[in-house]
């Protein structure tokens, strides 16, 4: 069974690195077009969060390591796009991202280490944060939804990373087999949760994705129906 799982959080690894990287072409169109348009830097700031958490989780329980190494990076890659999205973010919306961050990732990350640190021991301590980790582990795989309401009301799927949603939902089912083979609820909880968000989010996609298609082809119906028929003479 340890062989098991170690196999399997090793795959688990490897998936949370590659979901961990699938924003990069959002970043590079956010870079190419010089704007970050319409995309939500939500997911980014969570991420961080939560990686920085399950990080800390790792470092303090014994024998999670794997949790550990893969959430580091993912910190380092989250701190990118983040930064990224600050340079290329509008004024007020720059502002915005850089009040939340500094309160999430910052102010509630160092609270929460601080007070796991004075007023908890051993396994009351990686209790409390694995707790703490796998709430904002649901809130992670269920802010890529914050673009819902755009998706639903344009009916475009543009805004919506559609590789994001994918590996949170492969990232979910296999860190939610790895919790079943080391009997963790506190992994398995939001991972089982983040399984069924990705499923979700994945059939929204599927629902609209045609949809950014369909209204560019009324918009040219639409410019076609005014052209004149015969064009007049210069």
């Amino acid at each position: 069974m340890e062989d098991a799982s170690f196999f399997v959080g090793v795959i688990g690894n490897i998936i949370s690195i590659l979901m961990f990287l699938s924003p990069v072409p959002t970043f590079w169109k956010i870079i190419k077009h010089k704007s970050t348009e319409d995309f939500s830097s939500l997911p980014y700031i969570c991420t961080l969060l939560n990686c920085s958490l399950w990080t800390y989780y790792g470092i303090i329980k014994s024998g999670e390591y794997l949790v550990a190494t893969v959430n580091g990076f993912g910190i380092l890659v989250e701190i990118i796009y983040i930064i990224l999205f600050l340079i290329y973010a509008q004024k007020r919306i720059r502002a915005r991202t850089a009040i939340l961050a500094v309160i999430l990732d910052v102010v509630i990350f160092a609270a929460a280490v601080a007070t796991t640190l004075l007023a908890l021991q051993g396994d009351a301590r990686s209790g409390a944060v694995g707790v703490m980790g796998a709430g904002l582990n649901i809130v992670m795989y269920s802010s890529p939804l914050s673009v819902m309401k755009t998706v639903v009301t344009t009916k475009s799927v543009e805004y919506m990373p559609f590789l994001l949603s994918f590996f949170f939902f492969i990232n979910g089912g296999v860190w939610l087999l790895y919790a079943v083979l080391v009997r963790d609820v506190i992994l398995g909880v939001p991972n089982g949760s983040g399984f069924l968000l990705g499923a979700m989010q994945l059939g929204l996609y599927g629902i609209y994705r045609n949809g950014g298609k369909q209204k560019w082809e009324k918009r040219l119906e639409e410019g076609m129906q005014h052209e004149p028929l015969i064009s007049q003479p210069n």
